[in-house]
């Protein structure tokens, strides 16, 4: 060993070298002051040291009328730390920040550590954001899945976490396939009386513009043709617009465009959008083709966002805060009760602003 530095730090460094080695075993007993000291041709007093420095570090642990065990601190941090993962399509932008401040704050004041992850609503960044959760020691896992409505080519991830009994949940909508709660909202609803407010303000040609590889967008348009069935009117196939992700910031805006600028007498007078953020663009459409809002043409979003108050928009309800606050409260209640529950639906109600006029 170096004399460069104090013995008690030499041997201290040659121990470390035995846990990276594998020569000592996490949770196996180390062998007694006495035995290092003549291993080693050093002093009692050497080994105390070097052992008080390794226990500092949490690389020992002392246990009375037994002797000293190995110990890994980074395991051991671990096993203080309980995490619980968020995976949701969007992190920055629109409702999403509300949902997870509300997880956030349950979770912190439960003693939970969150570790974050988005996937921009692409099904191969769910995967990466899926081996990131399970490569962690995590506690439980909150999930929204990313196009709902396409399909879950992820299952052997979600597979992993049962097989490890790690429990899980997902908010807005839920792989069809998987027995785990939900909390979402009741989007077909939602979209019922989109279309029946309008429909009840006299508006018979009514434009819809829906998300079709989320489950939300395909119930909310599921919603939206009940309402028009009900009322025994069928809306023209050519207003009734569906679009993907990756189409979302051009082709409902194109479609609308083009609808408004037709005569007054083709042209719809009003328009229902998946959400608010859709609805923005519906409102840029109608400013693009010089009619106003709600006088020439009315519009209705979903989701209650900061974009509808803002613009004094008509729009749905979505709990947001509250979904996210729920649903970290009923996966600490798995996690530490072994709870279980059933979907929790909320259903959406109706805010009227001014983007709402009566035919």
């Amino acid at each position: 060993m170096s004399r460069r530095i104090p013995k008690y730090m030499a041997l201290k460094n040659e121990l470390l070298s035995w846990f990276e080695a594998g020569r000592l075993e996490t949770g196996k007993q180390v062998p007694s002051e006495h035995e290092i000291a003549e291993q080693f041709g050093v002093s009692r007093q050497t080994v105390r040291q070097a052992f008080g420095e390794l226990e500092k570090e949490g690389w020992l642990e002392r246990i009375q009328g037994k002797g000293t065990f190995a110990r890994n601190p980074k395991r051991r941090e671990s096993e203080k730390v309980k995490t619980i993962g968020i995976i949701t399509t969007y992190i920055s932008d629109y409702i999403f920040p509300h949902i997870v401040r509300g997880a956030e704050a349950e979770l912190r004041s439960k003693g939970y550590r969150l570790l974050l992850s988005s996937t921009d609503n692409n099904k191969e960044k769910e995967m990466e954001s899926l081996r990131l959760m399970t490569s962690q020691p995590l506690s439980g896992l909150i999930i929204e899945p990313t196009k709902s409505a396409e399909g879950n080519p992820n299952l052997g991830y979600f597979l992993s976490l049962q097989e490890r009994g790690i429990p899980y949940l997902m908010i807005n909508e839920k792989y069809r396939e998987l027995e785990c709660p939900c909390l979402k909202v009741d989007d077909e609803s939602g979209g019922y009386m989109a279309a029946k407010h309008m429909l009840e303000k006299g508006h018979t040609s009514i434009a819809g513009f829906f998300k079709r590889d989320d489950l939300q967008g395909v119930n909310r348009l599921k919603g939206f043709l009940r309402a028009h069935r009900e009322a025994g009117i069928s809306p023209a196939p050519e207003r009734v617009i569906t679009y993907t992700t990756e189409q979302k910031a051009d082709l409902p805006l194109k479609r609308a465009v083009e609808m408004l600028r037709l005569p007054a007498e083709g042209r719809p007078t009003a328009m229902v959008g998946y959400n608010d953020e859709l609805a923005v663009l519906l409102m840029q459409a109608a400013s693009r083709c010089g009619l106003r809002i709600p006088e020439d043409v009315s519009i209705v979003g979903f989701d209650d966002s900061s974009l509808a108050s803002g613009l004094k928009l008509t729009t749905l309800t979505h709990p947001k805060t509250q979904m996210g606050e729920m649903a970290a409260r009923q996966l600490i209640q798995m996690i530490e009760q072994g709870g279980v529950f059933e979907d929790t639906v909320y259903l959406p109600e109706l805010v009227e602003r001014e983007s709402v006029a009566r035919r």
